[in-house]
């Protein structure tokens, strides 16, 4: 694997110095489009140009831990374990407003981003670690988000992208693992309960299914859907359970 690090940080932050207003919103587009639009300049699309302050604010937060250089240094250190993956990759990390954006649900976001979806190695030449404007700043969210990044384009490569519930779950199991997440995790009752809710949709080819099995029954919620009974984001930590379970 061939990874090149963009310091998109700071690019989103020197945007969010103009006024929220159209030149603003004018500015992204020509930072974000090629000149003769055909394509990306570069791997915007999941920032919110015209967000409130709280997210200049945190990225401010971000850039103030060096979190370029730290996703620079967590990127290097791990493309010893992938050398033998062939990919080429612009890797960089985008703050996505999930607090005050109104276009951004985190839960269709965050399936679009684990199922495959736009950041397909096959059809991007990007990879976009996404932070997310209702967490704190932290350069350990930094580390697990950048490692579950590449190890899931890894996997990507090598196996392609699920088509089933449980081909999902089992490749987010073992991206958690590999990339050395603690979490999330349940209880033993929970994760007990949570493997029986979900046994019969293991086959499931429906994304609404996949959101409320992955990411609980506030994922379902938010989006519409039928939920299944299930903690927040019990499907990730049984998956995660379940791929510490078959390295013992």
């Amino acid at each position: 694997m061939h990874v090149t690090w963009l310091d998109l940080l700071a690019t989103q932050r020197e945007l969010y110095r103009l006024p929220r207003n159209d030149d603003r919103f004018r500015e992204y587009l020509q930072t974000m489009i090629k000149p003769d639009g055909t394509g990306l300049e570069l791997p915007l699309v999941a920032m919110n140009p015209m967000a409130h302050d709280h997210v200049p604010a945190l990225l401010d937060q971000y850039l103030a831990l060096e979190a370029d250089r730290y996703g620079r240094e967590v990127v290097e250190e791990l493309i010893p374990e992938l050398a033998a993956i062939d990919l080429t990759i612009e890797v960089g990390l985008v703050m996505s407003d999930d607090l005050r954006g109104g276009w951004t649900n985190r839960y269709s976001t965050e399936l679009q981003v684990r199922a495959g979806g736009a950041a397909r190695p096959s059809v991007s030449r990007w990879g976009v670690g996404l932070l997310w404007s209702s967490e704190p700043a932290s350069l350990q969210t930094v580390r697990d988000t950048l490692r579950c990044l590449l190890w899931r384009l890894a996997w990507h490569r090598m196996r392609g992208v699920a088509s089933t519930l449980d081909e999902l779950l089992t490749r987010e199991g073992w991206v958690l693992h590999q990339a050395g997440c603690a979490g999330p995790v349940l209880d033993p009752d929970d994760l007990a309960y949570t493997r029986a809710v979900l046994a019969p949709h293991r086959q499931s080819r429906d994304q609404a299914t996949w959101i409320a099995a992955l990411f609980g029954d506030p994922g379902a919620r938010s989006l519409g859907h039928q939920p299944l009974g299930l903690s927040d984001r019990a499907g990730l930590a049984l998956a995660l359970a379940e791929a510490r379970e078959r390295t013992l």
